[in-house]
């Protein structure tokens, strides 16, 4: 089966910036979907950025002009940039994929572990 693991996030000062990975490992057919959302303590979990197998992205309003989701479909592999970041942008931040495993092509939900991104004023 695929598995999500996620890399980068931490502490940086307001007007910073964070990249964070999110590589899908196994065999995998294809992927469909890429997204990351975010869950503030005692607050659910959002949506921020999605991109498409066709490569259309979508945002969230409060981080469109400060986001950037990407891919790299050799690596299995998607990217958010984080750039003017605010301290209203502390989160943990979720990766989740739509996949198909090789053996089965049958599409699947997975989300990775989730990574701190804390944004200090």
């Amino acid at each position: 089966q695929v598995q999500l693991v996620q890399s980068g996030g931490g502490l940086v000062q307001a007007g910073g910036s964070l990249r964070l990975s999110c590589a899908a490992s196994g065999s995998i057919f294809s992927i469909n979907y890429m997204g990351w959302f975010r869950q503030a303590p005692g607050k659910q979990r959002d949506l921020v950025a999605s991109i498409t197998s066709g490569g259309s992205t979508n945002y969230a309003d409060s981080v469109k002009g400060r986001f950037t989701i990407s891919r790299d479909n050799a690596k299995n592999t998607v990217y958010l940039q984080m750039n003017s970041l605010k301290p209203e942008d502390t989160a943990v931040y979720y990766c989740k994929m739509a996949a198909q495993a090789m053996a089965l092509r049958v599409p699947s939900i997975y989300w990775g572990q989730g990574t701190q991104v804390t944004v200090s004023s």
